[in-house]
């Protein structure tokens, strides 16, 4: 950045003033700051155009390349950019006059003014013979030629310009030559490049040049100069002498109001009064933020604007435990949210606190934990909230003892695993098949606008990872064993450890291909906008924006019709129960999913149980006299009976059915299954029951044939069996398929 412009009325600053004068750099204090093609906050990058210095605003081009693309018709940039004149239209020669010879520039049909009067009076002959023996006319001294540097043509009569710069210069007022000239001198920066601050005041001057600093040191995103000279102009135009004379909220609504179509001065400005409210506090950090009741997350080194209020708990002295055990927290890098969740809780037994008189921790003892406990279930009894309350206070108590925060905590201040509510056990998210199909489709996708959301969406449904795990990856995550198979290296953030998970070697492609396209970037998915250096990962945000763009554009639909809605942490659930359905143990799927206890791992397990029971239970059972068999679902019996039954198929599976013998009885039938009491059957097994028949009919036949009637009388029977097992199958068959058509 240069300043080819010295900072005037800078004296001996004071108050708010010298603040500012003391933190702000030399190189932001001029009145008129340029900032080249190349600066990575301010600049736009090179324009396209081979040759072309300025910066690009639209489409890579610089303004002027811009709008001669746009002149031609927006042929392909590529070609466009190779082929175009680097210079802008004012550094570009005038025509010469098509006369052998002749050094003035053309005034009519491609002729200078002397030569066209030549040949309007010979009657306009054919140009091209008439060029061959033009007359020659009036030439000026030896080489003299315009003023203008680039220019080449000579001087119009008496006139320091040719024909053309003359002319421009008698429609500019007549303004001194050399000055006049000196507009035509190339320069590599223009006025999109340049911000003036001379029009602002002193104080608001000050401003603006520590909100660019501070912008610059940030590097979160580009700022043309445009906004900022129109965002000036607002400040200029109004009677304010300092930003932080308005609230944020004000200065907000005021430019939305004023210049409602651009959105991005008003950005600016809110910016600008954030900027300017830390520095006034005290800068940012712990020591300058500990003691304020409400904290701005940005001034302790987190991204955005979010707020942490410690404001409606009344008590200090719990405000104040509050705060270190919040600060002990989010040093432990928690989650903002559940960190929030924890002062929600204590804000609850604040209040309570404060209805009940309780004056300080040393009060707090087990008989007021067990009101409390009363008053919470009364006001969350079967909701998620209740356990959490709870918990949060739990955790609160337990760090006040750890760290001898407060000396004066009683000895029985404790809560007791019985004081939680019981949880039913949560049930895994999985997405059904169907689903995952249409999100599994490479024509689905290849449909990502951005290539790498694709490779975290491959990541999340073939590896299972939480997806702030998967956009926290960093680039060098791939790493291979002795034998050279690849694994995935990641840092579970939930657990606070570095896992590894197995991959194959589509994966393993498509990471590399990212790795590529990341750059020098330390992270595999850096954010796409406002990360000109790459040092910052995606957010979990963006991407569930884009996912849900992207489901909306695959027409992602259930088998209701209806389109899906999913989260990413579903395709962790689904790929823990396709594992386990697949007959991994669950030791292994434990592992792979990096759960830290097995409790987890076996949500998994009970939703398969739970699946098949479910089918098991609605399903048509037959026995060996085609009659309907009830087992109960509901009632004391309903888990014994469905044990038997799952134990049945592990150990005594047959090729058409199941046994319902149990397991402690010895089967007296040997293998003649059709005529056993207690055989069971299903519609799933009809295309084998047709089978069986087909070769006890040859039986019964070929016996017949030999005279072997005690062979063809037992067959009978199996015969007899099978065909009412049949006809009572087939009917609940239709049934079905007359319900499907209905529906």
């Amino acid at each position: 950045m240069s300043a080819p412009a010295t900072a005037r009325g800078f004296g001996e600053p004071v108050g708010p003033t010298e603040q500012l004068f003391e933190v702000l750099r030399s190189e932001f204090r001029a009145e008129v700051l340029v900032f080249p093609a190349s600066d990575p906050v301010f600049g736009g990058g090179e324009c396209l155009a081979e040759g072309c210095l300025r910066s690009a605003r639209s489409w890579r081009l610089c303004s002027a390349h811009y709008q001669r693309w746009k002149k031609d018709g927006r042929p392909p940039l590529d070609a466009f950019a190779t082929t175009t004149d680097p210079r802008w239209q004012r550094q570009r020669p005038n025509t010469r006059c098509q006369v052998p010879n002749c050094g003035y520039g053309v005034a009519r049909s491609g002729l200078c003014s002397a030569h066209f009067q030549r040949w309007d009076r010979s009657g306009r002959p054919d140009l091209g013979l008439w060029l061959i023996t033009a007359p020659v006319v009036g030439q000026p001294m030896p080489g003299a030629s315009c003023l203008i540097a680039h220019c080449q043509l000579w001087p119009h009569g008496a006139s320091a310009f040719c024909r053309a710069h003359e002319g421009a210069w008698r429609a500019n007022g007549r303004p001194d030559i050399n000055d006049f000239a000196c507009r035509f001198v190339p320069r590599p920066t223009t006025a999109d490049a340049t911000i003036e601050l001379g029009k602002l005041g002193r104080q608001l001057k000050l401003e603006v040049q520590y909100a660019l600093q501070c912008r610059r040191d940030d590097r979160t995103g580009k700022l043309a100069p445009a906004i900022v000279r129109r965002a000036v102009n607002f400040l200029a135009e109004g009677s304010t002498v300092s930003l932080l004379d308005t609230g944020e909220d004000e200065l907000r609504e005021k430019a939305h109001r004023e210049m409602p179509k651009d959105p991005a001065v008003g950005r600016f400005l809110v910016y600008a009064h954030r900027k300017l409210a830390d520095l006034a506090h005290g800068g940012a950090g712990w020591e300058a933020e500990f003691g304020r009741d409400v904290w701005l997350m940005r001034r302790l080194g987190r991204p955005g604007n979010e707020k942490l209020s410690f404001e409606k708990i009344p008590q200090p002295w719990l405000r104040d435990l509050a705060k270190r055990w919040v600060r002990w927290r989010l040093a432990a890098e928690l989650n903002l949210e559940t960190v929030r969740r924890g002062v929600r809780s204590l804000s609850r037994f604040g209040a309570f606190c404060a209805r009940t008189g309780v004056g300080s921790l040393a009060e707090v003892d087990r008989a007021l934990l067990e009101r409390y406990l009363a008053d919470l279930h009364a006001e969350w009894s079967g909701r998620q909230r209740h356990n959490d309350h709870i918990g949060q206070l739990n955790s609160f108590l337990q760090a006040i003892r750890q760290h001898r925060w407060d000396g004066t905590i009683p000895a029985t201040a404790l809560i007791f695993a019985d004081d939680y509510p019981k949880r039913t056990a949560p049930v895994p998210r999985v997405l059904a098949e169907h689903v995952m199909a249409q999100v599994e489709q490479p024509s689905n996708l290849h449909r990502w606008d951005n290539p790498a959301f694709r490779v975290v969406t491959m990541v999340l449904v073939r590896c299972g990872l939480r997806v702030n795990d998967a956009l926290r990856l960093k680039a060098d995550c791939v790493i291979t064993d002795a034998e050279g198979a690849p694994y995935l290296r990641y840092v579970n953030h939930k657990m606070k450890r570095e896992a590894f998970v197995p991959i194959d070697e589509e994966i393993c492609a498509e990471v590399t291909g990212q790795q590529e396209r990341a750059g020098s970037s330390p992270w595999l998915f850096p954010r796409p906008i406002k990360n000109p250096d790459r040092r910052f990962p995606s957010s979990s945000g963006t991407y569930r924006e884009a996912l849900y763009r992207w489901l909306q554009h695959c027409d992602v639909r259930d088998e209701q019709g209806r389109p899906v809605h999913l989260t990413p942490h579903q395709w962790r659930h689904t790929l823990g129960t396709r594992l386990i359905n697949r007959d991994v143990p669950q030791e292994v799927v434990r592992r792979l999913l990096d759960h830290d206890s097995a409790e987890m791992t076996a949500h998994y397990a009970r939703l398969h149980d739970t699946t098949v029971r479910r089918h098991w239970e609605a399903a048509l059972k037959v026995d060996i006299t085609g009659k309907s068999v009830t087992i109960e679902q509901d009632g004391a019996l309903s888990e014994a009976a469905w044990a038997k039954q799952r134990l049945g198929r592990a150990t005594q599976a047959l090729p058409n059915g199941f046994c319902g013998l149990p397991v402690q009885r010895a089967c007296p039938h040997a293998n003649a299954c059709l005529t056993c009491p207690m055989f069971l059957t299903t519609v799933e097994f009809l295309p084998e029951h047709h089978k069986h028949r087909e070769q006890v009919h040859r039986i019964v036949s070929s016996a017949e044939r030999r005279g072997q009637a005690r062979v063809a009388e037992m067959n009978r029977q199996v015969l007899t069996n099978l065909d009412r097992v049949i006809a009572s199958l087939e009917e609940e068959a239709s049934q079905d398929d007359g319900a499907d058509d209905a529906g």
